[in-house]
């Protein structure tokens, strides 16, 4: 490493346990540890199976189980969760699933400041962040709390044995997008970019051996691993215009939150890369490949995932709008952030053309 080093590094306060089986053999004893004697299981209705094992596995210290979580958090579904934790009087909430199921339970912890387990079954990465996400109106708004960062974070790779081979690669591709936001970030760290390079290439390495073998425990933890440290790099750092641009076309235009991150974001580095050409650089290396904006593009296409947001739903139309919303507000990105410039992005991202 050349020149000087000047840096801030917070180390996220979170208790961490990966293995196998985990979520039936460690949650419990988690729950214990923090002193829990009434725990609310939250869950999608998609996880609403293994949620309720998780739960039997609780025993007497489970006060019961939410399977309500929807994608975004829309407002009246954190109200009705917040109103059942109040009325069973739970002390603790265990989030078991993907990214909505815990921000459900980050929803939660925001209004009660109940402690958070997180049990994750995708590569969302949020259970590693103090980041919190609520939309109402059409519109997503976010913001960050440590009391909204799980206390302890459950790993177990066996839950994603069945995550279908589509959703695997775009929650895959969604993790790979915070570490590249993280390696040009105003608030990065060498740290930060260890973990954020060592992430991608772990999550890069085993995406594509997934749809051959989607039950491959060794892959499986592979990804589960990178995924980790993609969201660590989520947690500790400030996002930029590619996580505004998904925020919008997920809470406006309600786009699918995994698929959009994977349609965005070679796009999204396509437009930084100029101003932050080491973050590309280290993402290249990641992928070993000599373009990453290109790279991370020909990769969703070879793993079958969409490639533009016109397969994701999003009208012609619409696109002015998003931009318009995706500058109407400051936020630190490495390239100055125009409407023009960003309507060129989502074009293409609409179209779905090689990134240039």
């Amino acid at each position: 490493m050349k020149g000087s080093l000047d840096f801030a590094y917070d180390a996220q306060p979170m208790r961490v346990v990966f293995r196998p089986g985990a979520a039936l053999t460690a949650t419990a004893g988690e729950a214990e540890r923090l002193g829990l004697r009434r725990v609310l299981v939250l869950s999608g209705a998609r996880g609403a199976d293994i949620a309720q094992a998780v739960a039997d596995s609780l025993g007497d210290a489970c006060a019961g189980v939410h399977a309500e979580a929807k994608m975004h958090v829309p407002v009246e579904v954190a109200d009705r969760a917040v109103e059942l934790a109040r009325s069973l009087g739970a002390d603790g909430c265990v989030a078991v699933g993907g990214g909505s199921a815990i921000g459900l339970g980050k929803a939660i912890a925001l209004r009660t400041g109940l402690p958070l387990i997180a049990v994750p079954s995708t590569y969302s990465g949020s259970e590693m962040t103090p980041v919190w996400g609520l939309t109402e109106h059409g519109a997503k708004r976010t913001g960050r709390d440590p009391a909204v960062r799980p206390r302890s974070v459950v790993y177990d790779p066996e839950l994603t044995l069945d995550l279908p081979v589509p959703l695997t690669v775009t929650s895959g591709i969604n993790a790979i997008a915070h570490a590249v936001e993280a390696l040009y970030a105003p608030d990065t760290s060498p740290l930060i970019a260890l973990m954020a390079e060592e992430g991608v290439g772990a999550l890069a390495g085993a995406l594509p051996e997934l749809p051959a073998e989607p039950r491959s425990s060794e892959a499986r933890s592979r990804a589960l691993y990178g995924a980790w440290l993609c969201g660590s790099c989520l947690g500790a750092t400030t996002m930029g215009l590619h996580h505004k641009l998904c925020h919008v076309l997920g809470g406006t235009f309600g786009l699918p939150h995994a698929e959009t991150h994977t349609v965005v974001l070679p796009y999204a580095l396509a437009y930084n890369a100029p101003a932050a050409p080491e973050a590309a650089a280290a993402v290249a290396r990641a992928l070993d490949a000599e373009d990453a904006p290109t790279a991370l593009w020909q990769l969703a296409g070879r793993l079958g995932a969409p490639r533009s947001l016109a397969e994701l739903g999003l009208k012609e139309g619409d696109l002015a709008t998003a931009a318009a919303q995706a500058v109407s507000q400051a936020y630190a990105n490495p390239r100055p952030v125009t409407e023009d410039g960003v309507l060129a992005l989502l074009r293409a991202a609409y179209e779905g053309t090689a990134p240039v």
